[in-house]
């Protein structure tokens, strides 16, 4: 256990993350609208909450460090181009989960230092559990007052046995074509499926061995959990170059990658 990590407060960062967390739920319980950007992503009440509550806090006790949020209105390149260190935040990653409501949403939030996540906490309100990245400490799921240290695992290219993680939401034919080319090089291959930014996670942890996704996501839904991958000894590379995801591009968006 620790208690700063990058000039940040961990009980600080994970109690608001709690929060959010909480009024995520308080929506959660009952019925709610679901309205839909301009991009056709949907959009609840929860998430605008949620991101309220991260705002006031990040603002408050960081007020040098600027901030990206999905739920923020979108910050011009031009400003946002020369930033060393920056908060990218998604208060609610998973909203068709949290629409389905199976349980499989997270709060997320990562700092970002020179376009690499050095830090990020991935919160699942449904049951309590944080994971927890801080690059060159380590990396941690919490639940209640237990801190479980997550360990460097065989990387799966190296092993008979691949189980392979990947979204219930956006499975693709790329990722059907990867199992298949894995089969075909005599791996037995185990499929387990989860939600939102839950899945980096489960690389991290070692339940799962790689997670291929040939789908679009924005940099605020990979950051934290980018981050504890990287602390737990994960890589998180581009399918077409092989290079880590990196951070704050003129694009927001990701190319298709690999956690390994």
């Amino acid at each position: 256990m620790i208690s700063t990590a990058h000039g940040i407060s961990l009980p600080e960062l994970l109690a608001a993350t709690r929060q959010a967390g909480e009024v995520i739920l308080e929506v959660y319980a009952r019925d709610f609208e679901v309205e839909y950007k301009g991009d056709d992503s949907p959009l609840t009440e929860a998430d605008q909450k949620g991101n309220a509550v991260l705002m006031e806090f990040l603002r408050g006790s960081y007020p040098e460090i600027p901030i990206i949020s999905e739920e923020n209105k979108a910050i011009d390149y031009s400003e946002r181009k020369d930033w060393e260190r920056f908060w990218l935040v998604d208060p609610l990653d998973g909203t068709k989960e949290f629409i389905k409501k199976n349980g499989e949403f997270t709060v997320n939030v990562a700092l970002i230092e020179n376009g690499v996540p050095v830090l990020g906490v991935v919160y699942r309100p449904t049951t309590e559990t944080f994971h927890l990245g801080a690059v060159g400490e380590g990396a941690w799921r919490i639940e209640g007052d237990s801190w479980t240290l997550l360990e460097s695992q065989a990387h799966y290219q190296t092993l008979d046995k691949v189980t392979v993680v990947a979204s219930r939401s956006h499975l693709t034919p790329e990722v059907e074509q990867f199992v298949e080319d894995l089969k075909s090089a005599g791996k037995e291959v185990e499929f387990l499926s989860a939600g939102s930014s839950l899945k980096l996670c489960l690389v991290a942890e070692g339940k799962a061995d790689v997670y291929p996704r040939f789908g679009p996501t924005m940099e605020w839904d990979t950051g934290a959990a980018h981050a504890v991958a990287l602390a737990a000894g994960r890589q998180v590379n581009s399918r077409e170059t092989g290079e880590a995801l990196a951070y704050n591009k003129e694009n927001l968006l990701n190319p298709y990658f690999i956690v390994e």
